[in-house]
């Protein structure tokens, strides 16, 4: 479906969506090395801990960490709602798997560990990509690192990749989750792009679309970049809402002022 703006910068698609494949992705030197750092990670059969700001493009790498792992030899299961007791958590991990779930919490416990000490045996190195896990309650987050002990805690049968806002990280800090925390080898740390890396981004995404000729002018993406903070997520919405605006305006050239009126008519302003 196109809409009006679309039509007017005569683009194959809106560039500012978000169902992109993987390969197309924007990927700067920043987050490539933490796709690269998470890779290392989980070759090594270890766990990590990713954290950001919401929107800075968490999820961004951990697509290009899926698009890096071989299927043959890993497999990458992703959960994005976490914020369950430990009951319904080990539920929807059972789901993910594929295993019955009609069963107590302590057999769920068992039947997870018994899957994933499958998949090793088979040479299939299970992935549990936890995401927005700093809203994971507790009582579950504090029973990761028991899920993830085999042979008493010498065999790494299981990779753990928590993904979450910086908060998560002083949290595992806490008593509590120290057990857990000790067992984490790597902490990843994805920050807002900077005003070079913005102005590159759109443009790949315009370019991406089926943009040949340049649609923000420079001082645009300097404002785009100051009202946005380099948050990619916030950058999308306020460079489709700007060239909505331009092209409502008939103008071919997004500079500063349809930003900022674009801006007004965002949740961001």
């Amino acid at each position: 479906m196109t809409d009006s703006a679309q039509d007017f910068f005569q683009l194959r698609r809106r560039p500012f969506d978000k169902d992109l494949p993987d390969e197309a992705l924007w990927l700067d030197p920043d987050r490539t090395d933490a796709v690269d750092r998470l890779v290392d990670a989980i070759r090594a059969r270890q766990h990590a801990l990713v954290l950001g700001e919401p929107g800075v493009g968490k999820n961004c790498v951990i697509r290009g960490l899926r698009s890096r792992l071989s299927p043959v030899h890993f497999r990458l299961t992703y959960l994005a709602h976490v914020s369950l007791g430990k009951r319904d958590f080990y539920k929807q991990i059972c789901v993910a798997l594929g295993i019955e779930c009609k069963l107590m919490p302590a057999t769920l416990f068992a039947a997870i560990q018994n899957n994933l000490a499958a998949l090793a045996k088979e040479r299939v190195h299970p992935v549990l990509v936890l995401d927005e896990a700093h809203l994971m309650p507790d009582s579950s987050l504090s029973t990761l690192h028991v899920l993830a002990n085999f042979a008493w805690d010498a065999e790494p049968v299981v990779s753990l990749v928590l993904v979450g806002l910086p908060e998560l990280g002083e949290r595992l800090k806490l008593g509590v989750h120290r057990s857990l925390l000790t067992r984490i080898g790597h902490r990843i740390e994805i920050v807002p792009a900077t005003p070079d890396q913005t102005a590159v981004y759109l443009q790949k995404r315009i370019e991406d679309a089926g943009g040949r000729a340049p649609i923000f002018a420079p001082d645009a993406l300097v404002v785009l970049h100051e009202l946005t903070g380099g948050v990619l997520r916030s950058v999308d919405v306020l460079a489709d809402a700007s060239l909505r605006v331009a092209a409502h305006q008939k103008k071919k050239l997004v500079d500063r002022q349809i930003v900022r009126a674009a801006f007004s008519l965002t949740p961001l302003a």
